[in-house]
C-alpha cells in the first residue's frame, strides 16, 4: 500500500450548519452538498490540496456505511493539522477561525518543541490544529 491519503471525512451533525462553517468561515472551496437524492447520501466535499480533499458526512449516515453503531463523538480521538509558514499564520487563522464560530481549545503559544500552535474545534467537536514548525518551513 502506498502510504497517500485523498479523502479525510468528517461526521457533522448539522451537514448545513457544517457547509457554512467550512465554507463560509474558513474559505474552503466547495460544490456544496450532494447526493441529496440518495438516501444516507448527502456529502459536501472541499477541496484541500492537490490530491487531498475534506469530506462532511452526517455521523447518522456515516454509521448507516459503515455499519456500525452510532455513537458518542469524541475529540480527543484524532487532530487535522495545519501547518503554516509563521507564528503570525498561526493567529491570523485562529482567528478567523473563531469568527467562523470555532471554539478556541489551545490559544496560539510557543511550545516546548520550538514551533508555535493553537487548537480549535469545529462546530461538530473535530479538532484543528494550526501550527507553526521552524523546522518545516518549507513544506507549508
Amino acid at each position: 500500500m502506498i502510504p497517500y491519503i485523498t479523502v479525510l471525512t468528517l461526521g457533522v451533525d448539522d451537514l448545513e450548519k457544517s457547509v457554512a462553517f467550512y465554507r463560509d468561515g474558513l474559505g474552503f472551496p466547495t460544490e456544496g452538498i450532494v447526493g441529496r437524492e440518495f438516501e444516507h447520501g448527502a456529502v459536501a466535499f472541499f477541496d484541500l490540496q492537490s490530491g487531498l480533499k475534506l469530506a462532511l458526512w452526517s455521523r447518522e449516515d456515516l454509521a448507516h456505511e459503515l455499519k456500525l453503531p452510532l455513537a458518542a463523538p469524541s475529540s480527543t480521538e484524532l487532530t487535522i493539522g495545519h501547518n503554516v509558514g509563521s507564528k503570525e499564520e498561526v493567529d491570523e487563522i485562529m482567528e478567523l477561525a473563531f469568527k467562523a464560530g470555532a471554539k478556541i481549545v489551545d490559544p496560539a503559544h510557543d511550545v516546548f518543541w520550538g514551533g508555535y500552535s493553537g487548537h480549535f474545534m469545529d462546530p461538530d467537536g473535530h479538532l484543528w490544529e494550526v501550527v507553526w514548525n521552524p523546522a518545516w518551513e518549507n513544506e507549508a
